[in-house]
């Protein structure tokens, strides 16, 4: 059935069916031991992959081909087939070509592979990533063959009660899905009942696989460990002569299926030389008109990278003579604006300064004309004895009203010059007296007692009474001091 279909594919050039079909037939040769054959149809298959391009075909017939090496033991080229189809699936996956759940086939080939090996550790490796990459939807490999390797790895590790309940748990699925199967099963329970001295029920098991191979004609590389573990049993029975008979079995169907020697293995060997040589002739072909394609595309590249180096680095010149240019202009716009800012603070203190200078002068002249105006309303007084009242009121209401206007004058000058002083006391404090305000720019000018006093034309105690009451109208305390207070408004 299966050349049928593989003749078919041939004549309807359906490259995907004739791949499909000879990786078929691979697979029941492989089981009948015909690995020369089973080789040919695997290597036809890979060619037709590979000149199709078809990567997900490709990886698994290096997969299959993996396997095949590690029923010889040649680990090298087994690992280096596995690892080849891992990568490919791998690729595919980052592109989106592949969905993940295909890697836990790959996974369970690399556990089988290392627990032929006798590698246990790596075989618990790969098993753990089989399981984390499993998905029944997408994964090829189903469950049970993942809980059959898991088994055989409890079995190396001693643990035999969890290996007995994993096998016994998926011997119903092998037996109604996949029983030509159970040939590598009764194997390895029987495996298991032997290290753990159920000789009866590992004879069973070991003769079951034997039986099994015979009637699906399958598996039957598989046998000659069967009759070596047979015999190995029967020597622990102290049944000798059964011993004896299935060792001497064991070893002629290993000479027959792994012996290089023998008529069965020796066109393999050949057929893999062959392969190689041929793939080695086209790939140095091959080599060769890229290493010339790759030669003059170098000079090409050479050259455009020589150009484009050159412009880059002439861009990247330009680029930092323009940036330094630029930082350049910027710093010295800073400097001229940082030192224009410092020269108007400067200019505005030096003018606040001279205009409380100011008004500092025309509150001595205040004072000076308080001092000679006193002098002359004293001088008058002394001129009573023979008066002229009506003059001498003349005199005393413009020397009065001199004072209302000079004071008007002065808290005119002193608003102009401080007027956000002024506005931020109103703010602060609301309650203030026109009174108080004047005292608070009088000790804002840093003026004594004494010289308030004459200003106002009262007594100092009466300044230091009114001092005290506009220190409880602004609510400070006995450690504050007033003039630093009204100094900071």
């Amino acid at each position: 059935m299966l050349e049928y279909l593989h003749s078919r594919a041939v004549e309807e050039c359906d490259t995907v069916a004739m791949i499909v079909a000879l990786r078929a037939l691979a697979e029941v040769h492989g089981h009948q031991a015909h690995y020369k054959t089973s080789y040919d149809k695997l290597w036809t298959a890979l060619l037709l992959a590979d000149a199709g391009s078809l990567e997900n075909l490709k990886a698994d017939i290096y997969r299959a081909i993996g396997r095949y090496y590690s029923f010889y033991n040649r680990k090298e080229n087994a690992l280096k087939f596995l690892g080849l189809s891992l990568d490919i699936k791998k690729k595919l996956i980052q592109n989106g070509e592949l969905n993940r759940a295909r890697l836990a086939q790959d996974y369970y080939s690399m556990c089988s592979t290392f627990r032929e090996l006798n590698e246990p550790d790596q075989g618990w490796k790969y098993l753990d990533s089989g399981y984390q990459y499993y998905d029944s939807a997408f994964s090829k490999v189903p469950m049970s063959y993942l809980k059959f390797e898991h088994a055989i790895l409890l079995t190396h590790d001693q643990q035999f009660s969890e290996a007995l309940s994993m096998f016994l748990e998926i011997e119903a699925w092998f037996l109604e899905h996949q029983p030509s199967y159970l040939v590598l099963f009764y194997y390895y329970l029987g495996n298991a009942y032997q290290q753990t001295a159920r000789f009866t029920d590992s004879e069973v098991c070991y003769l079951k696989s034997l039986d099994i191979s015979q009637k699906y004609h399958s598996h039957i590389d598989f046998t000659p460990l069967v009759h070596e573990q047979l015999s190995h049993l029967y020597m622990e029975m102290g049944n000798l002569p059964r011993a004896y008979a299935h060792l001497k079995k064991a070893k002629e169907l290993d000479q027959i299926f792994f012996d290089s020697r023998s008529a069965n293995n020796r066109p393999l060997l050949e057929i893999q030389d062959e392969f190689r040589m041929e793939k080695e002739r086209q790939e140095k072909i091959l080599q060769e008109q890229r290493m010339a394609r790759l030669e003059q595309e170098d000079k090409i590249h050479l050259l455009q990278r020589t150009i484009l180096a050159g412009f880059l680095l002439f861009l990247l010149i330009i680029g930092f003579i323009y940036f330094r240019y630029v930082k350049s202009k910027h710093q010295a716009e800073k400097r001229l604006i940082r030192q224009k800012r410092e020269m108007e603070g400067q200019q505005a203190q030096e003018l606040v300064e001279l205009k409380n200078k100011e008004l500092a002068a025309s509150a001595l002249k205040l004072i000076e004309k308080e001092a000679f105006i006193d002098t002359v309303k004293e001088r008058l007084i002394q001129q009573r004895k023979q008066p002229n009242l009506q003059e001498i009121n003349r005199i005393v209401y413009s020397i009065s009203n001199r004072k209302a206007v000079d004071w008007k004058e002065f808290e005119t000058r002193f608003v102009a010059v401080n007027k956000r002083f002024y506005v931020r006391l109103k703010q602060q404090f609301p309650q203030l007296t026109q009174g108080d305000l004047k005292l608070c720019a009088l000790i804002k000018l840093n003026l004594s007692s004494k010289e308030m006093a004459k200003l106002l034309n009262v007594r100092v105690e009466s300044v230091h009474t009114t001092r005290f009451r506009l220190r409880k109208k602004l609510g400070l305390s006995r450690d504050v001091n007033l003039k630093e207070f009204i100094a900071r408004i």
